[in-house]
């Protein structure tokens, strides 16, 4: 485990020194990994850091009312409503390396355009080690690493947690203090419900996707999980009322993990699972049925795509 009393003050004059005088701004998603980084830049560099949250119409219900709470002892944030130049972006993708390149491509291009008007030359990132593997290891590209174009229009680009575990990281926000909310939240994807949909991201999966993730986490807290979610993986004949219907098929996961490298999937009682589909398919007149993932990571990844 990190000795968080070394690892804190060795990050914030570490930030100090590669930002030097300059401003930067920290793209903050309200995860555990952006919120710890965002602590510690704004530790460093104070008001020289602009916290920018980019609402891409992909993030999990409630998030930007989240942010707006949890960080409005930063009186430089910044709200972005971005969704429909993501959703625009994403018409008609269907592959899924091809979405993480485009989201990834896409949020450095808003955040371009916030440091533009921060005067801001440096960008923080929370990455963390496990993304870097992943990337690095050609499992998948995340949007803050194997996702990110080619040329960047920063001086720097600051990831005071790139070599930290999620357990880790979570250690350093309860030593920083942060709210426990943000401290032990269970990990969302930068690409959001992105990748929780398969094939092209459509407004009618996401709103599907959104409240069924959301009753997920309410249903399975008890449970502890490192990680669940709920995806829109398909369609399939169901009946409602007296009608034959052909909709979504939603697929619930939940996992147990020490890092997120290997993960075993949780077992959950019947009343449990029986009380999720019948809130998610009787709040959803579009979702035919919902099937539990009972697969393990490997051979499977936590999230979809």
């Amino acid at each position: 485990m990190v000795d968080t009393d070394t690892f804190v003050p060795e990050a914030v004059a570490e930030i100090g020194d590669e930002i030097g005088d300059e401003n930067a701004v920290i793209a903050l998603s309200g995860g555990v990994d952006s919120s710890v980084a965002a602590a510690l830049a704004y530790e460093a560099i104070g008001d020289r850091l602009t916290p920018v949250y980019v609402d891409t119409g992909l993030m999990r219900k409630g998030e930007t009312d989240q942010i707006r709470e949890t960080f409005d002892y930063m009186e430089s944030l910044r709200i972005v409503d971005a969704k429909d130049r993501f959703l625009e972006a994403l018409s008609g993708v269907t592959d899924p390396e091809e979405k993480r390149e485009i989201i990834g491509e896409q949020f450095i291009r808003e955040f371009e355009r916030e440091a533009k008007d921060a005067n801001a030359d440096y960008l923080v990132q929370g990455t963390i080690y496990p993304d870097r593997i992943e990337s690095e290891g050609g499992i998948k590209s995340h949007h803050n690493v194997g996702g990110l174009p080619e040329v960047v229009d920063f001086e720097g680009i600051v990831e005071p947690v790139r070599d930290l575990y999620k357990d880790e990281v979570r250690e350093v926000a309860r030593h920083l203090g942060l709210d426990e909310i943000v401290a032990e939240r269970m990990p969302f994807p930068g690409p959001g419900l992105a990748v929780r949909v398969i094939g092209e991201v459509t407004e009618e999966k996401l709103e599907v996707a959104r409240h069924a993730c959301h009753v997920v986490e309410e249903e399975l807290e008890e449970y502890e999980p490192w990680q669940a979610l709920a995806a829109v993986i398909g369609k399939a004949t169901g009946v409602k009322g007296d009608n034959r219907v052909h909709g979504w098929v939603v697929s619930v996961r939940s996992v147990e993990s020490r890092d997120g490298m290997t993960a075993r999937a949780q077992e959950i009682d019947w009343d449990t699972l029986q009380r999720i589909q019948s809130r998610i398919t009787g709040q959803n007149d579009n979702v035919a049925r919902v099937v539990y993932d009972v697969t393990h990571k490997p051979p499977a990844t936590i999230e979809y795509e």
